[in-house]
């Protein structure tokens, strides 16, 4: 068995975890960090031996607290690295707790790469496919979707060994699982030969992209865009492959966007919104103008992630694809409509339907929008104004970013919610895998 114990935890201090927005945090009886299947499988058994819950965090990039324990908390950082590539089979296999920047720049220098992913790559390959992180595609959808198998220990402390051949119904369940299942250690992706990516950037009226939405999600293989609340103004992305050759950014132009502007003058812009709220409508205005048209092309990860330095809340709500501009109507008479400041930009993007059991994109056409606010800035009011509106057009939460939703409501808002529920009795009868979050979003 190899595991260690946190210095604190080892001297009889129980630490606290907190996760990366500071929103949710957890002071577990201990914490472990195995580095080998049977070594966390043994932390199963030992936990359940001593009527102890157990859970699993990644990197802490979710916003709610779906990670917290106290009980026993496993940390993934000895649990990482890439563990076989199959050229024929077009797969890779990684320990779970990889980071998916050290799986992208390994696939990138083998020429390979995933086919579609989120913003960014701070986060651990289990917590992201288990809270259903996703970017935006018309045909490729979120990155759970591309897993091929998984490897997860269940309650018992057996390992079990998932994909559509083996366990299928834990499989299809498994890869957005909540960590309600089993903890998974083991993730083999599908990844192909590494491509190109033409990415064209530019502002964009909001009325236009409203008008616009169904075409430039039809004609762009990834398309998204960000509206700027007290403005008429959006950025808009368009990712689509190219034959090439490679065009990236230059250094000092990918600098100034992305580090100067998007993170150093944004920090400053939200910590003066802050201070004084009746600036942020013409911060927004400023903010909304500050970057000009660009284009680019590149490698896909280098392409689909940026920085993201500037810490924030956030609520994202899957939507059925026809319902987004009519609810980002409401949304936008919403904050014109009340005393709400708010800073930071709402973001649209898509997927297509999945078959993944408690995906929000399951078995409809999706479009995500997410709401944002700077950390340590009042967002009760904005976010609950805002909830109202989601669901009214049958809004799935994402499962990782703050909502009010409770099993009452998720089980209507997903049709195979009592397929996931029935499954967790068989696998985890005694809740070793449960917390308060799982109690109010998959019910006792």
């Amino acid at each position: 068995m190899s595991v260690s114990l946190s210095s604190s935890t080892a001297r009889g201090r129980r630490e606290v975890w907190r996760n990366w927005a500071g929103c949710a945090s957890a002071r577990p009886r201990r914490t472990v960090t195995p580095s080998t299947t049977e070594a966390l499988a043994e932390q199963v058994r030992r936990a359940a031996a001593e009527g102890l819950p157990v859970k699993a965090v990644g990197s802490g990039h979710s916003f709610t607290a779906v990670a917290a324990t106290g009980g026993v908390l496993v940390r993934p950082e000895r649990l990482s690295g890439v563990r076989t590539i199959d050229r024929a089979a077009g797969t890779v296999t990684v320990a779970a707790g990889t980071r998916l920047r050290q799986l992208n720049q390994v696939l990138a220098g083998e020429g390979l790469s995933l086919a579609n992913m989120g913003d960014i790559m701070e986060q651990t390959v289990s917590g992201a496919v288990s809270t259903g992180t996703h970017g935006t595609g018309r045909d490729s959808a979120a990155l759970a979707t591309q897993i091929a198998a998984l490897e997860m220990v269940v309650a018992d402390g057996t390992v079990l060994r998932c994909s559509p051949a083996e366990n299928a119904d834990v499989f299809a369940a498994a890869r957005v699982g909540l960590g309600a299942l089993g903890i998974i250690t083991e993730l083999t992706f599908r990844v192909e030969p590494l491509f190109w990516l033409h990415a064209r950037e530019e502002p964009m009226p909001l009325d236009r992209v409203v008008a616009e939405f169904d075409e430039l999600t039809a004609v762009n293989e990834h398309f998204e865009f960000y509206w700027f609340p007290h403005t008429g103004n959006c950025n808009t992305k368009r990712n689509n492959r190219t034959p090439g050759p490679a065009r990236p950014l230059p250094r000092l132009r990918g600098w100034v966007d992305d580090e100067l502007l998007s993170n150093g003058v944004f920090q400053a812009a939200c910590s003066l919104g802050k201070a004084v709220p009746p600036t942020v409508p013409y911060l927004a205005r400023a903010a909304s103008r500050a970057l000009s048209a660009r284009e680019y092309t590149d490698i896909p990860y280098k392409v689909f992630t940026s920085p993201r330095r500037v810490r924030f809340l956030e609520m994202e709500y899957a939507l059925p694809r026809e319902a987004a501009m009519p609810a980002l109507r409401e949304l936008k008479a919403m904050v014109e409509r009340s005393a709400l400041r708010i800073g930071f930009p709402i973001e649209v993007r898509t997927a297509p339907a999945d078959d993944i059991t408690l995906s929000a994109a399951s078995g409809r056409d999706t479009a995500y929008l997410a709401l944002h606010v700077y950390r340590g800035t009042p967002h009760a009011a904005y976010f609950t104004a805002a909830e109202r509106i989601l669901t009214a057009h049958g809004g799935r939460p994402h499962w990782g970013k703050l909502h009010s939703r409770d099993a009452a409501y998720l089980a209507g808002a997903y049709p195979r919610f009592g397929e996931f529920t029935a499954l967790r009795d068989r696998l985890d009868p005694e809740r070793r895998f449960g917390n308060d979050y799982l109690r109010r979003v998959l019910g006792d």
